[in-house]
């Protein structure tokens, strides 16, 4: 399946990770030290918080995993479980995207806890969206698994099996892409608190205008 992604694919897959690794420090940063990229953290705050009976929080961290869902069904519903293929509504999923984190400013600055849950939306869809085109070869909002890959292949290397250089170049510029954007994440958070969040709002429409711009081309 690698081979068959055109080379775009890794550095839209870069981008998009930068994208993640900035939202998700953002959260870390502005909301108690919860993640939002993905949901194993916030899972185990949610039982945390179960065990101290604090229910008013329980009930905000499983918004925050509905929400996190919700998104990942609206990019079901525009984009369909379909190999990656130009033309597909990816870039209206990416303004969607955009939409999200654009309003989760909003909420965040008046003190609305729903702008996480938004921001969670904004990561469950482009999650999905990612898993959709590369045929769930390309998760850019958590690296758990992309460093498991990795540790997978190296070891069938030392057992002098072959493993494919692509997929772990695409693996490095993920994890790459998504360190860089925690790095520029925190860094805008120490300065613009939640108003960061409209870098990587402005970051996936830009995103959005090249692929639909490639899209045409085609």
């Amino acid at each position: 399946m690698m081979q068959r992604l055109p080379r775009w694919v890794e550095w839209g897959g870069f981008l998009l990770a930068m994208n993640a690794g900035f939202v998700n420090a953002v959260g870390v940063l502005g909301f108690r030290h919860q993640a939002v990229s993905h949901l194993t953290g916030i899972s185990t705050y949610f039982s945390i918080e179960l065990v101290n009976q604090d229910f008013w929080q329980v009930l905000h961290l499983l918004w925050v995993i509905v929400f996190f869902v919700l998104g990942a069904i609206l990019s079901g519903l525009l984009i369909g479980n379909e190999a990656l293929k130009i033309g597909r509504r990816y870039h209206v999923a990416l303004w969607i995207e955009a939409g999200f984190l654009a309003a989760a400013v909003w909420l965040l600055n008046h003190d609305w806890q729903s702008g996480q849950w938004l921001a969670s939306a904004a990561c469950g869809l482009q999650n999905a969206m990612t898993s959709t085109f590369s045929g769930a070869v390309v998760r850019t909002t958590h690296v758990s698994g992309l460093f498991t890959d990795i540790g997978i292949a190296l070891g069938l290397r030392l057992r002098g099996q072959a493993f494919d250089r692509r997929r772990l170049l695409l693996y490095a510029l993920l994890i790459t892409g998504f360190i860089t954007g925690g790095v520029l994440g925190a860094w805008s958070y120490l300065h613009w608190h939640f108003n960061a969040l409209l870098l990587p709002a402005l970051h996936v429409i830009a995103l959005s205008v090249c692929y639909h711009g490639l899209s045409r081309r085609a």
